[in-house]
């Protein structure tokens, strides 16, 4: 999501720079930010100066060093730890001056404030994949994070085309508190037999109105990243009913954590989705116990 972020605050007009832990992803943002470029240009969305301008502005730093910028954002993987030791850093290595945000889905700004010399300058601004394309950005304010911190971030919102949206610092936010457990639940009725894969997501999609069933989009979010938000809200609430299905446990624990791994509850070695077999072609089993 860092690169839809970056390219997005390019196309509004802001020098970027663009860090990552090393080359390789680096190399694969900016191959998306290219291949979404020039998609727009095809489609008489932007011009070919335009795109050039928008790619100019984009500036890699692989190596981490001190960032002379009045605004940065984390967008790193839903690890509590990983986010901590950043603002760390990020609170040492830039500008005294520059606010702090970071894109969590679901961790809290209070504690990741905590960490930093500035709390006041630090917000939540959890965007949606993919960046450029989605409208929704959620601002959350940590119980430190001041009235001119949260003002500057919803104005940087709107320029970059965004629907900002206040919510309170509780786990999972507003979106994740209720669509994991919703993509959980799915989880669970595919564990004890209710309907297999496609049959709980053509109910969503072709009753509900849905544009993704459940499974494709838990495939599309990334399993690793679902089931690190049930553990953040299962930990925060102390409820039940935000405890993690077994099954997205194993899927999990066996690497197909989805879209980007090519295999999740649907195999997308392909490039596209696909039926996948199931595990050791067994059916999962009809009531499994919770």
């Amino acid at each position: 999501m860092g690169g839809g972020i970056a390219q997005v605050a390019a196309a509004a007009g802001d020098e970027v720079l663009l860090h990552d832990v090393n080359q390789q992803f680096i190399d694969r943002g900016l191959r998306t930010i290219e291949k979404n470029l020039a998609r727009s240009v095809e489609k008489g969305r932007l011009t070919e100066e335009q795109r050039g301008n928008i790619i100019a502005r984009i500036d890699a730093r692989p190596k981490w060093e001190d960032f002379d910028v009045e605004f940065a954002v984390e967008a790193a993987s839903e690890n509590v730890e990983v986010k901590l030791d950043l603002f760390r850093r990020m609170d040492t290595d830039t500008p005294p001056t520059a606010i702090l945000a970071s894109n969590t889905s679901s961790i809290s700004i209070t504690r990741i404030g905590a960490v930093t010399s500035r709390p006041a300058q630090v917000i939540g601004m959890h965007f949606f994949n993919p960046v450029p394309v989605m409208k929704l950005v959620e601002l959350i304010r940590g119980l430190a994070t001041s009235q001119p911190t949260f003002d500057a971030a919803h104005a940087l919102a709107i320029r970059y085309g965004k629907v900002p949206v206040a919510a309170n610092d509780f786990p999972g936010f507003i979106s994740n508190r209720i669509l994991c457990p919703m993509l959980n639940e799915a989880v669970f009725a595919l564990y004890e037999g209710v309907g297999t894969v496609e049959s709980i997501d053509a109910v969503m999609k072709l009753g509900m109105n849905h544009p993704m069933g459940p499974f494709e989009l838990a495939d599309f979010v990334g399993l690793d990243t679902l089931l690190a938000i049930m553990e953040v809200l299962y930990e925060g609430y102390g409820d039940s009913k935000y405890r993690a299905c077994p099954l997205l446990r194993n899927y999990v624990a066996a690497g197909w954590v989805g879209r980007k791994a090519g295999r999740g509850f649907y195999d997308w070695s392909s490039g596209t989705m696909q039926p996948a077999s199931p595990p050791n072609g067994a059916v999962h089993a009809a009531g499994a116990a919770r």
